[in-house]
């Protein structure tokens, strides 16, 4: 039976980063893997919808330039863009093989199953390690009503050469906002049906009714409060969504996006007494389970802190050097601020303290209209709006964006929350002219010293 000082179940950004530090210190370290290597992010996630989304971003950039410079307007085409991120995409899994080859991981192919708590089967075969962290990441819920064979994922609608006309999003958080955005960029007709009464219900409803209403400009059809219960398809190009409320909807394709859960099953998690649920693999303060040398990593976890790329690749991060220092760093993980963003037009993100907690906290929050002030400079988005949170002592501890340079915005907002930066330090600061971060802690630095 081959030895390993730890093995990583799962290749995405929860387990090779942490690989790698281990690697480079002596460590022999595998990584198992069913699917692509690099996960869900790499393949068919994050990295596949930027790619996508990216063009769409600037074509809106472009369309508040018209009649002002600008006299026609650019067009899209979804085949060749889909074309494109295929060539792109489709060649990192062997691109990752290659890393990982040489930066020395084995790789062993197929899937896990725990024997005892140091060994693992993986197609017939046995492995024995040290230390195992499990990074297996999320899958989507599938409603289970019937014809819930007809249902598609993000997974599919990532790879589809061509838009389909009229399109059904069955959940508004935010896979299903972010992708009806896009089918709205193409010109598709879409319905959008959600359970909750609001769309993303975890981000500022000012900010949530503007992308909604502009949505609805663009013929988005919102049905709240809904309860699906049927899906039947007509023939091969049509199907009706039907609701306990009465509602039918006609489409040509039916996603769902209500949440996912955790890819646990078939570890053999309850033959070692792991706790685990859909939610996610109950884990402890050094993000080991309650067997303790078998850890996990990124989003297979159970917790309250945002299930994001950067905090899989931060708990990674960590596990690694938990191991190589136990006795030394005796550190519990502690999580920075941690911003996250939804890739709607504009965008939406925030970081730290959220506008309603504050307001329950008794903390200040200040208003700015941004883009009224700014349209110069930040190529004409008028409609730009921040909203920044102060504590009782002055320091800037959370924000919310709406803006299609929100991403950028958070970065440096982040910086400034978790270094606990003082209107003194960012005054001794200067920054480049005339950029939109400038924009921004000009804008910042007299709310800092408001009393």
């Amino acid at each position: 039976m081959e030895k390993y000082d730890v093995i990583f179940i799962g290749s995405g950004h929860s387990c090779w980063h942490g690989a790698l530090i281990l690697k480079l210190q002596g460590k022999k370290v595998a990584l198992v893997e069913r699917d692509l290597l690099g996960g869900t992010c790499t393949n068919y996630g994050c990295d596949a919808k930027i790619l996508l989304d990216s063009p769409i971003e600037l074509k809106e950039a472009l369309g508040r330039y018209q009649n002002i410079g600008l006299a026609k307007e650019a067009e899209l085409n979804w085949n060749a863009l889909m074309q494109y991120k295929k060539g792109y995409i489709g060649v990192l899994p062997n691109a990752l093989d290659g890393l990982f080859n040489q930066f020395g991981f084995d790789v062993l192919r197929g899937s896990a199953k725990f024997v005892d708590a140091h060994t693992i089967d993986v197609g017939g075969k046995q492995y024995n390690a040290d230390y195992f962290v499990i990074g297996t990441g999320q899958t989507y819920i599938p409603l289970d009503i019937p014809g819930k064979e007809y249902f598609k994922d993000s997974r599919d609608f990532l790879s589809l050469d061509n838009i389909p006309e009229h399109v059904t999003f069955v959940g508004a958080g935010i896979i299903g906002m972010e992708f009806a955005s896009i089918c709205l960029s193409f010109g598709k007709k879409v319905d959008i049906v959600d359970l909750a009464d609001r769309a993303l219900g975890q981000y500022p409803q000012k900010y949530v009714d503007q992308i909604v209403n502009k949505m609805k400009e663009k013929g988005a059809n919102f049905l709240f409060n809904r309860h699906v219960s049927e899906l039947q398809k007509v023939n091969d190009n049509e199907y009706v969504l039907k609701t306990k409320e009465g509602d039918e909807i006609k489409s040509n394709y039916v996603l769902v996006a209500v949440g996912r859960k955790a890819n646990a099953d078939g570890l053999n998690l309850e033959g070692l007494g792991i706790e685990y649920s859909a939610r996610g693999i109950k884990v402890d303060e050094h993000l080991r389970t309650n067997v303790k040398n078998i850890y996990a990593s990124g989003d297979v976890i159970d917790k309250a802190i945002p299930k994001l790329t950067p905090t899989a690749e931060f708990e990674s991060n960590y596990i690694a050097l938990d191991i190589l220092l136990p006795g030394f760093l005796k550190r519990k993980i502690q999580y920075p601020v941690v911003p996250n963003l939804v890739f709607t037009l504009p965008r939406i993100g925030q970081v730290g303290v959220s506008v309603d907690k504050a307001k329950e906290l008794g903390y200040r929050v200040e208003e700015v209209e941004f883009g009224k002030t700014m349209a110069w400079m930040n190529k004409n988005d008028v409609n730009e709006h921040l909203t920044f949170v102060f504590n009782k002592k002055g320091e800037l501890v959370g924000a919310a964006i709406l803006s299609d340079q929100a991403g950028e915005y958070l970065d440096l907002l982040t910086i400034i929350i978790n270094q606990k930066i003082k209107a003194r330090d960012l005054s001794r600061m200067i920054f480049s002219f005339p950029t939109t971060t400038y924009g921004l802690i000009s804008s910042l630095l007299p709310l800092m010293l408001k009393k």
